[in-house]
């Protein structure tokens, strides 16, 4: 086994919510700009520990998400071994297989890939996220009658195959990467939250 990977999902993005791209819609006015952030509870790529870390994709959807054609700015957790970023990369790109491999084809182009401070916080279905002073990011659920987070399940498209989502808002979302244009502030717009567990 390549990895198996334990761990949580933010998600914000410039659509309004819930997100049409997990049911396969176009994206609201039809292109889509979003962060899309793993931190790795625990795990191991390739016997490389990863716990601990985080990897976050700064990314702008030209159209539909299932045609691909991303372009993604990423940025690895500062924390990161040499190794460490090596095995992160080496699983998101598709090289190791399993699940990962599935959603690698969709990315076009890689921007740039940055070595940054990264700060992820989700307590009961809240969450925030610092990408050094690229990203920052807070969010909450939709929730039920009982106050139960809201589940996205059997979706067409899905950033952590295999596993519930929740849907939710991002109430204060910015990004601020001049180098790739990718600069941008959305308030109340669509946020994914979730856990997930990868082996490939």
């Amino acid at each position: 086994m390549a990895y198996a990977l334990e761990g949580q999902l933010l998600e914000a993005c410039s659509c309004g919510g819930p997100c049409p791209c997990w049911v396969g819609d176009d994206p609201d006015g039809g292109t889509c700009d979003a962060v899309v952030a793993y931190h790795y509870e625990k795990g191991h790529i390739n016997n490389v520990d990863v716990a601990g870390l985080t990897l976050a994709l700064v990314a702008h959807i030209p159209g539909n998400v299932l045609k691909g054609n991303w372009k993604v700015a990423v940025h690895v957790d500062k924390k990161a071994t040499p190794q460490q970023k090596d095995a992160i990369l080496a699983a998101h790109t598709g090289k190791l297989g399993g699940p990962l491999a599935d959603l690698a084809p969709l990315i076009g182009e890689v921007l740039g890939v940055y070595d940054v401070p990264i700060r992820f916080d989700m307590k009961g279905g809240k969450g925030t996220i610092r990408v050094g002073d690229a990203v920052s990011a807070e969010m909450q659920p939709y929730t039920d009658a009982q106050g139960r987070p809201t589940k996205l399940v059997d979706t067409i498209f899905s950033t952590i195959p295999g596993s519930p989502a929740y849907v939710g808002k991002a109430m204060d979302f910015r990004v601020n990467v001049p180098e790739h244009k990718m600069k941008w502030e959305f308030n109340g717009r669509n946020a994914v939250l979730g856990t997930f567990r990868f082996e490939g």
